[in-house]
């Protein structure tokens, strides 16, 4: 898998996006030039558009569209993912995504530490912060006390209490990208951008039935 470096080498620009976290982050990274970043509070649907506009750039002059595909808000990444399709369909070119935990984790590079985000169900995601990052997995909340020191991303939503131990680290891409420009196993191409899941959902089987009147 490409490092960000070889991807700026071999694509730039890249228009990347980000939606993830309760701040939408969408940048334009060009080879030997400064990242221009735009950011926004606005929800998904709204917040990329108004980010790329405030960049004042053109989508399809990109000549890769990154994306994170989660952990992280499913609506935002969704989101995130149906924009790079219809900018994809209107102009073929290379699509790549990558794990914001993952990310997050090797800019930390702390051995003996895991990133988490809320995964539902009384249990969370988590990656190893190492370099490379561990792979991501998850972690019900019971078995929280056996992960470490346990940091998660500001901005990430949680329905499940936080643990009492964990920590919150910037999840700033402007500053975490650079720390990892150089790592080759964060991003992956894709022909299909979505959201990620850890297995595909599960569905009752139903079986249907006749009513009839109750007996008298």
């Amino acid at each position: 898998m490409p490092s960000l470096r070889q991807l700026l080498a071999a694509h730039a620009p890249l228009l990347l996006i980000d939606a993830a976290s309760a701040r939408i982050q969408v940048g334009w990274l060009a080879k030997d030039e400064p990242a221009r970043w735009a950011n926004s509070t606005d929800e998904a649907g709204v917040g990329i558009f108004r980010s790329v506009e405030a960049l004042g750039i053109d989508p399809g002059a990109a000549g890769a569209l990154v994306f994170c595909d989660g952990p992280g808000s499913v609506l935002g990444v969704r989101t995130a993912a149906m924009a790079l399709r219809v900018w994809h369909e209107l102009r073929p070119r290379p699509l790549f995504a990558y794990h914001s935990l993952a990310v997050v984790a090797a800019a930390l590079n702390r051995p003996g530490t895991t990133v988490i985000a809320d995964a539902r169900r009384d249990s969370w995601h988590g990656v190893a912060a190492t370099v490379p990052p561990g792979p991501l997995r998850r972690i019900a909340s019971a078995d929280l006390g056996t992960a470490g020191e346990l940091v998660m991303p500001e901005g990430f939503r949680h329905w499940t209490p936080l643990p009492a131990n964990v920590t919150l680290t910037p999840y700033s891409l402007a500053d975490v990208l650079p720390r990892v420009a150089d790592q080759p196993d964060l991003f992956r191409a894709t022909d299909a951008p979505d959201a990620f899941l850890h297995e595909e959902p599960s569905y009752a089987k139903w079986t249907p039935q006749l009513h009839r009147a109750p007996a008298p």
